[in-house]
């Protein structure tokens, strides 16, 4: 079939986003003698008629009256520039996704193939190093790169489909030496206790080698990421300078001689630190509100609610999602993917998330783009691109943020924090949890998998070097609200949920933990898995982390009223996997076992960590004495903590869903931030 192409720009009077860009690579670059951009929009659409598309061409791809259309790249003139650029294969396209979903509401037909790419015209006296400053600003290489300006034949990419995933031969047999190039090569997040640990397990216990796809998943189920390592880490020793801190040190381990009472096995971690306080008001009967099951999904309270007068039991639930590593190299889809993350958590506890709260950590986002470090965005980029990616998803999928901060800080410089805090809640009685018992199915629900998402796990587990930002590049997805809204509308149907013995969301690890973490005993079927697209093999299938996904766990016999109430939403729901009674973790694909392992063995999560920890003295800044000055007074209204950041806040909808009790600006004038 052709491929039919067409142009859209927006009129002068509405090219809001050309003339942002302009002055964000003015200021950014400071370029001056830039004198002009326009944006173009590009789309490739193959699977239609003629007539279906010039149909689609004033009512999907453009809007008539604030849209130009062309059949061909308008001229350029001998001050002009052009460069066209799109995104990586494998990455989601939200604006081709779309095109394609309503050209086949509009004509009731098969969904085309719809392909999109955004065309840069620049115009003034600039160089040829000016213009490659620009398209460096411009094309972040972990999610886009430069596109070729010529038509296509045809937009069906022949994928080279593999059968097989190889046996690490010899792994068992392998020196110290090779375990450590192994480690480098394969660029496993692991360290090296823990390949040992590996060896000895595949050489005693399963006598055998293990395939590649049996050492991501591992690499990734004892991830940092997955299973906070770090927290978990043995302290064997502890010297605290200061006396008021080593004070409460002491206080925590004689919490621990009470609480603990008997037992010598209980090792001293952070994690046991942290969580402490709440053992032991909980064994002082203070928690007696809090619900504790099996799932994990978000931290999850009993309450009583009055509903038109009548108390109803309900729980609420909260949770925050980091992702500092994903908004770091490509900052609008590792932000996005920060609140689809956080939402899925108690959406996977079957309640609706109403309320969000973003709070992020920047380095000085006005400095030169010149002076950024070697191997990282510019902190102008990030700031703006990962806004525009929280506050897409969250006004998309109609989530009220109620509360919009970001901190400057020179630490934030080595690494950005992002984080979207999120609260929700559901009727009790629409939570059903049990354990799953042999013969319960595996339901996957939701989107499709990709190689978007590979390595997203371990990728913000490991430490990273100059070359980070152009290898990671399938780390980080690129979030579909509207499929995430789905789900939100399918649990809340208690029908649904009542069929729900038991939930899990894709986040990081994708089938290997989403899945693996349902049951001791599973055996998965890769080949079920549906995809994005041919060619992926079954590595890529286990780990893949590709958003707006769920694993449900329900009887055989709720098999078909649960795709029924599916199909309602229009969401894919797919038999992907079986319960057993063998506690092993089976994955077969293309006819073959790829992962066989003990739950033992992967709940063992490596090998143990130890550490010393040792705690200086804190040194604390003298005040300053220093009268009130002009000076003073102008450098502390200057300072970007200070300085007010309704433009930040306004890109975020806090009216969505009527859900907001107080506005992020109150006052006379409505510029008075609410001091609650």
């Amino acid at each position: 079939m052709s491929v039919y192409r067409i142009y859209v720009e927006k009129k002068p009077e509405f090219a809001v986003e050309a003339n942002s860009l302009i002055g964000g690579i003015k200021s950014a670059l400071g370029l001056e003698n830039l004198t002009g951009l326009r944006v173009i929009n590009r789309y490739d659409a193959e699977g239609l008629s003629r007539e279906d598309f010039d149909l689609a061409a004033p009512v999907v791809f453009s809007e008539p009256a604030v849209d130009v259309t062309y059949d061909h790249l308008p001229a350029v003139k001998a001050d002009e520039f052009v460069f066209a650029v799109e995104y990586l294969p494998g990455q989601f396209d939200q604006r081709a996704d779309s095109c394609a979903q309503c050209i086949s509401l509009l004509t009731g037909g098969k969904r085309p193939t719809i392909k999109s790419a955004r065309i840069y015209i620049v115009s003034g006296k600039l160089t040829e190093a000016e213009l490659d400053q620009i398209k460096h600003y411009m094309i972040n290489p972990v999610e886009s790169r430069e596109a070729s300006l010529d038509c296509f034949d045809t937009l069906d990419i022949k994928y080279t489909i593999p059968t097989t995933v190889k046996t690490v031969e010899g792994f068992i047999y392998s020196t110290d030496d090779d375990l450590r190039f192994m480690l480098t090569d394969l660029g496993l997040a692991m360290d090296f206790d823990d390949i040992k640990f590996c060896q000895d397990y595949f050489k005693n216990v399963e006598k055998r080698n293990p395939t590649i796809t049996e050492i991501r998943m591992i690499d990734t189920y004892w991830s940092d990421h997955c299973r906070h390592t770090t927290f978990s880490t043995i302290v064997d020793n502890v010297s605290i300078d200061s006396d008021y801190i080593a004070a409460t040190f002491a206080d925590y381990i004689n919490t621990r001689k009470d609480l603990y009472a008997g037992r010598t096995d209980k090792p001293v971690t952070l994690m046991d630190l942290a969580c402490i306080g709440a053992k032991q008001l909980k064994k002082a009967g203070l928690l007696k509100d809090i619900d504790e099951s099996e799932e994990i999904n978000a931290c999850s309270v009993k309450i009583t609610v009055d509903v038109d007068g009548n108390p109803e039991d309900w729980l609420l639930m909260f949770k925050n999602e980091t992702h500092n590593h994903p908004t770091e190299i490509e900052p609008f889809g590792g932000a996005a993917t920060c609140l689809g993350g956080a939402i899925r958590d108690p959406l996977s506890g079957r309640s609706y998330v109403y309320q969000a709260m973003r709070v992020t950590g920047a380095g000085n986002p006005l400095v030169p783009v010149e002076d950024t470090i070697t191997g990282k965005l510019p902190q102008r980029k990030i700031v703006v691109g990962a806004a525009n990616g929280y506050s897409s998803y969250g006004n998309q999928i109609g989530l009220a943020t109620g509360h919009v901060h970001e901190i400057y800080h020179p630490g934030y410089v080595a690494k950005r924090m992002e984080i979207g805090a999120v609260v929700g809640a559901a009727p009790a009685e629409n939570v059903r949890r049990e354990r799953p018992e042999p013969e319960d199915i595996v339901i996957l629900l939701g989107g499709r998998t990709g190689r978007d998402g590979c390595g997203g796990a371990t990728g913000s587990s490991k430490s990273h070097n100059l070359h980070s930002l152009e290898n990671c590049g399938a780390e980080v997805q690129k979030g579909n609200a509207p499929e995430e809204r789905k789900l939100q509308r399918l649990f809340r149907n208690p029908e649904v949920t009542s069929m729900i013995k038991r939930c899990n969301d894709f986040g990081a690890g994708g089938v290997s933990v989403a899945i693996g973490e349902l049951a001791d005993g599973l055996s998965i079927n890769l080949d079920a898995v549906t995809k994005k697209y041919d060619g992926l093999d079954g590595t890529e299938l286990a780990i893949s982390e590709s958003q707006e996904r769920m694993a449900v766990v329900i009887a055989k016999s709720d098999l078909e009223k649960f795709m029924a109430e599916a199909a309602k939403e229009n969401l894919e729901a797919t038999m992907v996997a079986r319960v057993t009674a063998e506690p092993r973790l089976k994955m077969n694909w293309c006819g073959n076992t790829i992962v066989d392992l003990t739950r033992e063995f992967l709940n063992s999560n490596g090998a143990e960590k130890h550490t010393d920890i040792s705690i200086p003295a804190p040194v604390f800044a003298a005040e300053s004495n220093d009268a009130d000055t002009a000076d003073r007074w102008e450098s502390m209204i200057s300072n970007l903590n200070i300085c007010s950041q309704k433009g930040l806040i306004e890109r975020f909808d806090s009216t969505i869903g009527a859900n907001t009790v107080l506005m992020p600006f109150g006052g006379k004038y409505q510029n008075t931030p609410t001091q609650a």
